[in-house]
């Protein structure tokens, strides 16, 4: 399970920015997953509930955004969210794709005191 491992990371992301904004308590942290970034929101979810004991996120609530997936067509120009993980061009039905959007793990805000 390597929502573990992301999870001890967001921690010390967390910590950072409290130390930079002189913050001693962490009410928030907002967070948007791709969907084809390979973490599973719910362990993630669980994993960050399970392990924030302790930590300046104690009493933060975890908000998980998903990011659809966007591509461009390099054959027709098409720019826009696959619906389904059918790697074909909506409009001209290629394969010869560009993801855009969708593979990453990000954080977007925290909310800190």
């Amino acid at each position: 399970m390597h929502e573990l491992s992301i999870v001890q990371d967001l921690f010390k992301l967390c910590e950072t920015n409290a130390m930079k904004n002189n913050a001693i308590n962490i009410t928030r942290v907002e967070i948007q997953v791709g969907r084809l970034s390979g973490v599973e929101p719910h362990y993630l979810e669980s994993a960050f509930d399970a392990f924030k004991q302790g930590t300046i996120c104690n009493d933060a609530k975890l908000v998980i955004n998903t990011q659809d997936i966007v591509v461009k067509c390099d054959e027709c120009g098409f720019e826009g969210v696959l619906m389904e993980n059918n790697f074909l061009c909506p409009t001209c039905g290629s394969n010869n794709l560009q993801v855009t959007a969708g593979e990453d793990l990000f954080l977007m805000r925290l909310e800190m005191q």
